[in-house]
């Protein structure tokens, strides 16, 4: 394992009793109709490619920050991939609204690549250190409707994300009708958000749009509160 990479699981790993406090307040959420355990959450993923994608009013960020979330309360470390070439007007990932949702960032590697094949190869080099229960690909501001992974890339992953029993999450914004990164993804959702009386409050809709394991159609509903300003 190179330094740099060691220093990144150092950084993961590292925790304080003021951290893990800030990981149980959770966002405000109560579930509705929820999918069964073994559909969906982080044991679900381990091991798979799963593709969380919506365009529109989306709900990619909420999803995805409710699973680093488990993934910190299970002290697993988790690395959040972002190409440098992510439209930073489009960009799901903004550091205020996950520490809302109470992700401790001192314990999230937050990892740029200069482009969407680079950032395929560090979560490659991010999983076979085998520190990592969870990695999150920033895919959403990315056009990826034109743009497919190479299999030989997503091949690999997979490999190695079943050899760490990892889960790794890429998100993308694409309509339900648009094809998946590519034929190895394993599960695919689309998360979406409906405002609900009072204005700040919503409802979470995550379907399944493909799910080798337990077959597409399958839904979890969630009731969440945004940020300030919402």
């Amino acid at each position: 394992m190179s330094t740099d990479l060691r220093e990144l699981v150092a950084k993961a790993t590292a925790r304080s009793s003021s951290a893990a406090a800030k990981v149980l307040r959770l966002i405000d959420a109560e579930p509705t109709t929820s999918a069964p355990p073994e559909q969906w959450g982080l044991d679900a993923m381990r091991g798979r490619l799963v593709e969380l994608s919506a365009r529109g009013a989306t709900a990619t960020l909420t999803t995805a920050a409710e699973l680093v979330l488990e993934a910190q309360r299970a002290e697993d470390p988790v690395a959040w991939v972002v190409p440098w070439s992510l439209d930073q007007r489009t960009s799901t990932f903004y550091p205020p609204d996950l520490m809302d949702q109470g992700i401790d960032l001192s314990a999230l590697v937050v990892v740029r690549a200069p482009s969407v094949i680079a950032s395929a190869r560090a979560v490659e080099r991010l999983l076979r250190s085998g520190a990592f229960g969870l990695v999150v690909v920033d895919f959403a501001g990315v056009d990826m409707e034109s743009k497919r992974l190479p299999d030989h890339l997503l091949g690999r992953m997979v490999s190695l994300a079943q050899a760490h029993d990892t889960a790794v999450v890429c998100l993308t914004d694409k309509t339900p009708e648009t094809s998946s990164l590519g034929s190895l993804v394993s599960l695919r959702a689309e998360a979406m958000r409906l405002r609900e009386p009072p204005a700040s409050e919503f409802e979470i809709r995550l379907r399944a749009l493909k799910d080798k394991r337990h077959g597409p159609g399958w839904s979890k509903r969630s009731k969440a509160r945004g940020p300030a300003g919402l």
